[in-house]
């Protein structure tokens, strides 16, 4: 997969961000799989604290959610434009 392929496919799913790391240009698209990373690690702790947090999980879950969404959204469209801008607070955070 060239490297704009592999950004999109990276923003989809969870196998599809293993897929991405696995098969696609893994290097060329290093900051896109490292922003998918974190948005989903991001949504499934937000997930996680939505289930267990008494009285206020329904919040949690839903102010969470929203945010991940949008960071999600703003890093596919980043990837479609081939633009490689941080999402809002995630995009400082560094796996890769």
């Amino acid at each position: 997969m060239n490297k704009q392929t592999t950004d999109i496919v990276a923003y989809l799913s969870w196998p599809g961000l293993l897929i991405a790391f696995f098969i696609g240009d893994r290097y060329g698209s290093r900051f896109h799989l490292n922003q998918s990373l974190v948005i989903w690690i991001a949504s499934t702790l937000v997930g996680f604290a939505a289930r267990w947090l008494p009285l206020f999980g329904w919040l949690v879950g839903l102010i969470g959610g929203l945010f991940c969404a949008l960071c999600w959204f703003i890093g596919i469209i980043n990837a479609v434009q081939g633009v490689e801008k941080e999402v809002p607070l995630l995009g400082q955070i560094r796996i890769l």
